[in-house]
């Protein structure tokens, strides 16, 4: 197995490859990443997956110009061309006087990295210990009367070690793990056929559910969906679940991620300290929760983690940016730079938070009397410069207050700015989720159905 220490080494080796071949300045990555993946249908072995490399990559730096590569292969001989190809495309490539390294007194140093207990100590789970679990979760969903197969029952577990450096003297890596077990189940035949899932995941193998919680959450979901049909069109309030209701919330993180902003392609560029939610909501991102999915001690830059405010009290604080973003827009970077092995640093969203209401779904399904609960949805067409908003759904219409009937085959619309104004929180959010936020009352949204 390859250890940390040798992937500090090719970082470093692929650093000086670079300065060597003639960049200015770069950065590196090397990454061992192992995951098995176990299908289970029919109390039978359906698929059997595992997968384990370390991969490499280089960014170079010259002039205002930039180049990746990467490889799986990272023999010496290999280093050495992969620098050598990198700066000669980068002195292909046009110049964008905003990008560039970190300054040194801008980087993280000595984080904790143990304090966000992000890989597992345990044991990894043994092929046949996975296959256990994916049976389990099958046959607690299969045991439901009116479910009529399962179509899958799947458990998998990966561990990813990560190490960064680059030439303005940073170096640093952390570990990663994650278990997940999930069920998809059936209920009716032919085109009265409908599915619903249900599936899980946790860095702490301790943490997971039950399979057995999983698997009779995925038919009790089915079940529900029996005889759905279309709803009625007209203009409705929507209660989006909370299965689906994250789903909001990233449309205004993708709307204050700086790239947009910095290409004034974004339907919220001109609402800085302007109110975007009602006052009662503000959304913190806090990269350094222990054992969470997308904890990180320092961003891709290298650059201190740190909690902070996207809106507070219902007014936006500040845009969400890595380095060069910031410097377009005349701003510091907020530590937000995410990247791959083939791609540059860009901005970024990790461990995010909405405020929480005091009602019970119960209560806000009373509280809009006649309308749609979505749980599921599919398709979408949002313009990213008006946020005018479509998208294919399914659910369950409310009549007088209660769930009446499960519906499909239905879109939504509206305008992501009025609907956002206009939300009222549930108290149902599942707190191991990166994005936390609980079911989403929106008012005065179209419905088209039958």
């Amino acid at each position: 197995m390859t250890q940390t220490a040798d992937l500090e080494a090719l970082t470093h080796a692929m650093i000086e490859a670079a300065t060597r071949a003639g960049a200015d300045q770069s950065d590196a990555i090397a990454v061992h990443a192992q995951a098995t993946s176990i299908d289970v249908r029919k109390s039978d072995l359906e698929l059997a997956e595992r997968a384990e490399a370390v991969e490499i990559g280089l960014r170079v730096l010259i002039g205002g110009r930039q180049a990746c590569v990467s490889a799986s292969d990272h023999s010496a001989a290999t280093i050495i061309e992969m620098a050598e190809r990198a700066v000669a495309m980068a002195r292909e490539a046009p110049v964008d006087d905003y990008l560039g390294l970190a300054d040194p007194d801008q980087l993280a140093r000595d984080a904790d990295i143990a304090a966000l207990e992000m890989a597992d100590p345990g044991e990894d789970p043994l092929p046949d210990q996975l296959q256990a679990l994916a049976f389990r979760a099958e046959a607690a969903a299969a045991e439901a009367p009116g479910i009529s197969q399962i179509e899958s029952a799947n458990a998998s577990f990966s561990r990813r070690r990560l190490w960064l450096a680059a030439s303005n003297g940073f170096s640093g890596g952390y570990a990663r793990t994650g278990h997940a077990v999930s069920t998809v189940a059936i209920t009716g035949e032919g085109l009265g056929m409908e599915r619903d899932y249900a599936g899980e995941s946790r860095i702490w193998a301790s943490d997971l559910p039950e399979p057995e919680a999983i698997g009779r959450l995925a038919a009790e979901r089915t079940l529900a969906r029996a005889g759905s049909r279309k709803p009625p069109t007209g203009a409705f309030p929507i209660l989006y679940d909370r299965r689906v209701s994250p789903s909001l919330i990233g449309h205004l993180l993708g709307a204050v991620n700086g790239s947009a902003i910095a290409r004034g392609a974004s339907w919220l560029r001109k609402a800085l300290q302007e109110q975007v939610l009602p006052e009662a909501f503000s959304l913190i991102e806090d990269p350094l929760r222990p054992r969470y999915a997308s904890s990180r001690p320092f961003d891709a830059e290298g650059l201190p983690s740190r909690r902070r405010a996207i809106v507070e009290n219902g007014v936006l604080t500040g845009w969400t940016l890595d380095l060069a973003t910031g410097r377009k827009l005349g701003m510091e970077s907020t530590a937000s730079a995410t990247r791959g092995l083939t791609s540059p640093p860009s901005p970024g969203n990790s461990n995010v938070a909405l405020t929480q209401g005091a009602a019970s779904v119960d209560d806000l399904l009373a509280e809009m009397g006649r309308g749609l609960v979505v749980t599921s949805m599919l398709g979408a067409s949002i313009n990213g410069t008006t946020g005018d908003y479509s998208r294919g759904a399914a659910g369950f219409w409310v009549e007088g207050g209660k769930i009446a009937y499960p519906v499909n085959e239905c879109t939504i619309a509206g305008n992501l700015r009025d609907m956002l104004m206009t939300i009222t929180a549930a108290n149902d959010a599942e707190d191991w989720r990166s994005v936390q936020v609980p079911s989403l009352l929106v008012r005065g949204m179209t419905v088209a159905g039958a």
